[in-house]
């Protein structure tokens, strides 16, 4: 019988050889039991804090939309103030779509699709610098009909595709995993920094390091890997203009009329509880208050409490995945998930901080909260993935995974 039991929960079931009641076919008992199966199996507490981020998102663009729609109304043309609400919702309930079939994948069949999106966003890469759109002295998009940024989608399968390689390690310990990582990152870097684009090159350098110290590797030779990493920086500082106006203006402060400055002026104008719904004057002059700066939107309209909410809810997500990981004892799904996480919870601090003028402006969203088109299905297929390979039968006791049994990477 306790066999039996754990077949089912895990989704093996022998097909229905009668009708069923009511006149139903066998094909829908199945869909019926899959979902059931998925609903067992999936990590529910995260699943409703992606939908409630969501949900504060869209009353977030909602309170923000005005601001943004103003500014990019011209005296040929009037947008809405509910212009971008609007637009954000339909990407929303594109996003759940992906987001729920990404998670209802297999561990499997997630890795594939994590890696071939990778792989697929990877090669992208190379064809910006030659035939990409520029936007704002930035050239990240290509325009194949839609607008598509190559950078936002690799996200989606960049902590799977490292994480596949550096568990190839389980099957041959020769295999020098770490180094052929770093390749692909001092390569992805170099087609980042070309467009430009110095917070995704962070972004996806901080995924880096975490899976390859989680993973078992050396610190020291980490610190090393660092060094490379601070040489990079300091050679941008140089080359790299917007990154070191940027920079300059966090370390010996800009203008009253500085993005970062007026961002940090809105987030406080609306002290512990807020001014009210559309009730935010400051926001006005804000620049980008729908995407970027949409986290002191949220201050001014609805209070510094509220803010200290959202950011509860991305440590309570961060905790979880983390928690979720320690029973694991896949290589594979640990290094995939910290990885995800990382990427995920680097992208919401950075721009938090930004916000609090804590950190140089990057020109990153906030995740699930900002407004977004192709970013937002991006983001929802990170979190279905993540849902995917965290999948776990509860009625099965797995081995707990750690550091110790992994040993150092090559």
């Amino acid at each position: 019988m306790a066999g039996a039991h754990r077949g089912a929960v895990s989704g093996h079931f022998a097909p229905a050889t009668g009708p069923l009641p009511g006149g139903k076919g066998p094909g829908a008992r199945t869909r019926r039991q899959r979902l059931a199966v998925w609903w067992q199996e999936i990590d529910r507490f995260a699943l409703y804090i992606v939908l409630i981020l969501m949900g504060i998102g869209a009353v977030a663009v909602a309170a923000g939309s005005p601001a943004s729609a103003r500014r990019l109304s011209t005296s040929a043309e009037r947008l809405p103030d509910l212009y971008f609400f609007f637009l954000h919702m339909r990407w929303q309930l594109v996003g759940i779509g992906a987001l729920l079939w990404a998670s209802s994948l297999d561990k499997d069949a997630a890795r594939r699709f994590g890696i071939l999106i990778a792989g697929i966003m990877f090669a992208a890469l190379f064809l910006v610098p030659v035939v990409g759109s520029e936007v704002n002295g930035a050239k990240r998009w290509l325009r194949l009909g839609f607008s598509l940024q190559p950078s936002e989608f690799l996200k989606v399968g960049w902590p799977i595709l490292l994480a596949w390689i550096l568990s190839w390690r389980a099957r041959d310990p020769h295999i020098p995993v770490v180094g052929i990582c770093a390749a692909l990152m001092v390569v992805l870097g170099g087609l980042l920094m070309l467009q430009p684009d110095f917070g995704s090159t962070m972004l996806f350098s901080g995924s880096f390091a975490v899976m390859v110290l989680l993973s078992g590797f050396d610190w020291r030779r980490l610190a090393a890997l660092g060094g490379v990493g601070v040489v990079g920086l300091v050679i941008m500082y140089f080359t790299y203009d917007n990154g070191r106006n940027r920079i300059d203006n966090f370390l010996f402060g800009g203008t009253a009329y500085d993005q970062v400055d007026l961002a940090e002026r809105t987030l406080l104008n609306g002290g512990w509880t807020g001014q009210g719904f559309w009730m935010g004057v400051r926001k006005m002059s804000l620049p980008e208050a729908h995407t970027d700066y949409i986290f002191s939107v949220i201050g001014e309209e609805f209070g510094l409490l509220a803010c200290m909410v959202i950011v509860a809810l991305y440590i309570a997500f961060l905790v979880r995945v983390l928690m979720r990981t320690i029973d694991e004892e896949d290589l594979f799904s640990v290094l995939a998930a910290a990885g995800i996480a990382a990427q995920f919870g680097g992208q919401a601090f950075i721009n938090i901080l930004v916000n609090l003028q804590l950190f140089p402006s990057k020109g990153m969203t906030l995740p699930l909260i900002s407004y977004g088109g192709s970013s937002t299905i991006a983001l929802c297929l990170t979190m279905g993935l993540l849902l995917a390979i965290t999948r776990r039968n509860p009625f099965i006791q797995r081995e707990r995974f750690t550091l110790r049994t992994n040993g150092e990477l090559s």
